[in-house]
């Protein structure tokens, strides 16, 4: 099945005249509108006129998070201010979030793509879908359920947090599909089981992103609840999910092209790679009115392929991603950034700038450690003050990141230290 084939289905010269016709008008909007993004272009001598197509793409300045940041929380937006009518953010790397601010008509998009997502894992207006993403500036519930009541589908918004009443939900609503994070999906598995209630549920399909999975979770999902798991992909600065989601082959992830122009750079080099070669994906947005980004580097490492899938689909595929070009992880769907506990070991007297945080996934989860050196009187201190220092950490590192980390204290020079630079984090998830 296919939602939009008038624009999932368009030959490659039709989609490069759409998006060069959007691409041209949406630097000519950036450059009138956005103060920021005029200045990057004065300074490099360049203006709306030079960028006709796709071709001229490399001409443009590039976006990253640290744009963002910098002009936190509407200096890029690009309409006035009483046409936003929704913000959602994550996590950045300053303890501030990434805001960003949409249109009705950017989140009428969005629910395009998203319903243009749900349809490639074969979900139609009879099912019944459960949203467990978390609501919020989260954008992974708002999303999927926008998108899911614009496929005409019935929504049961649950959430996460209370996984006895989601599976009550289930049986009850007869849910068809849920869409969530890989790993809760495994977590509602084997309460299922354990409760000897898999026959009893009416689950067809799982839409799961926010978080890196593998093949074998994949297979664990669709044996263990016996459906069909798909693949979704976004980012809040872009949109949120929707942006890409694969199809029944499980040949990479279809791009909603006709909205995003995706182009593939060497992260060290920034030059443009040959299609099929692994690189950053960088994403430009063609028809985003409220906060418009131009060539916004993810970080995300992978490849473009371009030829025609079996299921009919055209837009270019995802590959599977290969890790990222900076330091950040997702830790149980949430961005973390190494910088971003630094920051918060620096609000607590006593504690030393040498840390380790160590990832690894124990069954389907995500475990999260943080190793400390602190000052060597805390351990010629009674015990209780070793044990309030290490609570402080924890709720700072919780406040900082928005997820709870297990902390552990150590004397000076425990950890590996280096003359250059500092290896902070030891991830031993195998996500390939």
């Amino acid at each position: 099945m296919i939602w939009n084939e008038a624009k999932e289905c368009m030959s490659r010269d039709e989609i490069y005249h759409l998006q060069s016709k959007r691409l041209a008008k949406q630097v000519d909007r950036v450059y009138h509108n956005v103060e920021y993004y005029r200045k990057k272009m004065q300074a490099i001598g360049l203006e709306p006129a030079d960028i006709r197509e796709v071709a001229d793409l490399p001409k443009l300045p590039f976006t990253t998070y640290e744009d963002l940041n910098a002009t936190y929380p509407f200096g890029l937006t690009a309409v006035d201010q009483s046409q936003i009518v929704r913000v959602q953010a994550s996590s950045g790397t300053t303890g501030k979030s990434k805001v960003v601010a949409y249109t009705k008509k950017d989140i009428d998009i969005w629910a395009e793509c998203v319903a243009r997502a749900f349809t490639m894992a074969g979900i139609t207006r009879k099912d019944a879908i459960q949203i467990g993403y978390g609501y919020g500036l989260f954008t992974g519930g708002l999303g999927a359920h926008y998108g899911a009541e614009n496929l005409g589908a019935m929504v049961i918004p649950m959430s996460t947090g209370n996984t006895k009443k989601l599976i009550t939900m289930m049986i009850d609503c007869k849910a068809t599909a849920i869409a969530c994070t890989p790993s809760y999906l495994l977590h509602v598995a084997e309460a299922l089981e354990e409760q000897g209630l898999i026959d009893q549920i009416s689950l067809k399909y799982a839409i799961c992103g926010a978080e890196p999975w593998t093949e074998n979770m994949r297979e664990q999902m669709e044996r263990r609840l016996h459906i069909k798991a798909f693949d979704i992909y976004g980012l809040t600065e872009i949109m949120g999910p929707g942006v890409a989601c694969d199809c029944e082959y499980h040949k990479g992830l279809h791009i909603c092209e006709d909205h995003f122009l995706p182009e593939i750079i060497n992260p060290e080099t920034l030059a443009p790679m040959e299609d099929g070669e692994t690189g950053e994906l960088v994403i430009t947005t063609l028809t985003k009115e409220g906060m418009p980004l131009l060539r916004y580097r993810t970080r995300d490492l992978t490849s473009l392929q371009y030829d025609a899938c079996e299921c009919g689909r055209t837009t270019a595929r995802i590959q599977r991603f290969k890790g990222r070009s900076d330091d950040m992880l997702v830790i149980r769907g949430v961005n973390v950034f190494p910088s971003q506990v630094e920051q918060a070991l620096l609000t607590i007297d006593g504690t030393t700038p040498n840390y380790m945080i160590m990832v690894d996934r124990v069954g389907n989860n995500d475990t999260f450690d943080v190793a400390i050196e602190v000052e060597e009187r805390f351990f010629s201190d009674e015990i209780r003050a070793l044990e309030k220092l290490r609570d402080n950490v924890a709720e700072a590192i919780h406040q900082a990141v928005g997820i709870k980390a297990k902390v552990k204290l150590v004397e000076p020079n425990t950890l590996e230290h280096s003359e250059g630079k500092t290896k902070h984090v030891i991830d031993k998830r195998k996500l390939s």
